[in-house]
């Protein structure tokens, strides 16, 4: 009997060690909220320093203009093509918009794996890769024949003059591709298009990062909406602003979606105190230590 009771005392003891260890290296990860509003007037500092044409060049989030003026209002029709690059697959769709007037939208859409060698390797490769998924795509679906719009989803931060075009400013997650950063990725998929022209007839009209999609798609079918959030293999987020708050573009009327790059927030050291051991192991074994902390 005097047995049975110590083993059961061993157990208890143990399990509450454990508890106390757990509870240890939660301690760190449990913010105030006192904690939390100092972030929040953190990052809305942050915010206000990469709208500023003079602060943004050392602001670590960039808040880059993505030349979308307006959500949708529902007017929108046709059949467009659509690609989805930056996350652990790469999509190809095809999107048909409002059918016989209503307003709806059908999709057929094909994954497509990112292999360590092509989203880690030449530049030029990867955009070939993906041109020749999107011929694959048109061949399977039978639409070698018809000309489409397309629009590419890309969820890398870009720098925009206007909505067909995007200068690469880093990679993120788990990309790496050389010869590609400080280039222009519409203009490299164009390139890498033109070994397909038997196949592929398309107008590239508009590279958005996945934040704006998101937004713009939900904004659809909800015309309040104005925010777009992802949080998957990174996290990033966009949102409309008045253009009498953006001094990065000419005008002050109107609006336009800003793309935050928020998973920027931190790399100048901003939440060296918030940040815990758990979070440097995982960026010392990152493709990209120090960024995106």
């Amino acid at each position: 009997m005097f047995a049975v009771h110590l083993m059961a005392f061993y157990f208890t003891k143990l399990k509450e060690d454990q508890i106390k260890k757990v509870d240890r290296f939660l301690y760190h990860m449990r913010l105030s909220d006192e904690t939390l509003l100092d972030i929040m007037a953190r990052f809305q500092a942050e915010m206000q320093k990469g709208l500023g044409k003079d602060t943004n060049p050392t602001a670590s989030v960039k808040m880059l203009p993505t030349f979308v003026r307006a959500i949708p209002d529902g007017s929108e029709n046709g059949e467009f093509l659509s690609l989805d690059l930056g996350g652990s697959k790469f999509r190809v769709l095809k999107v048909q918009v409002s059918e016989e007037g209503k307003r709806n939208v059908q999709m057929e859409s094909q994954f497509y794996p990112t292999p360590n060698e092509i989203i880690r390797g030449n530049g030029t490769q990867l955009f070939e890769y993906v041109a020749d998924c999107l011929a694959d795509f048109m061949k399977t679906k039978g639409l070698k024949q018809k000309k489409f719009p397309l629009g590419l989803t890309f969820s890398f931060p870009c720098r925009q003059t206007k909505l067909e075009e995007g200068i690469l400013l880093s990679w993120t997650k788990k990309f790496k591709a050389r010869g590609v950063q400080n280039t222009d990725v519409v203009r490299s998929l164009a390139n890498a298009m033109k070994k397909h022209k038997q196949d592929i007839d398309v107008d590239i009209l508009a590279l958005v990062n996945d934040t704006v999609g998101t937004m713009m798609t939900c904004a659809y079918d909800d015309p309040y909406c104005e925010v777009g959030v992802i949080i998957g293999t990174g996290t990033n987020a966009c949102y409309m602003e008045d253009m009498s708050n953006i001094d990065l573009v000419e005008g002050d009327e109107g609006r336009m979606c800003i793309n935050t790059e928020w998973g920027a927030f931190g790399d100048d050291g901003a939440l060296e105190d918030i940040r815990t051991e758990f979070d440097r192991e995982l960026d010392l074994g990152s493709l990209n230590p120090g960024k995106q902390l």
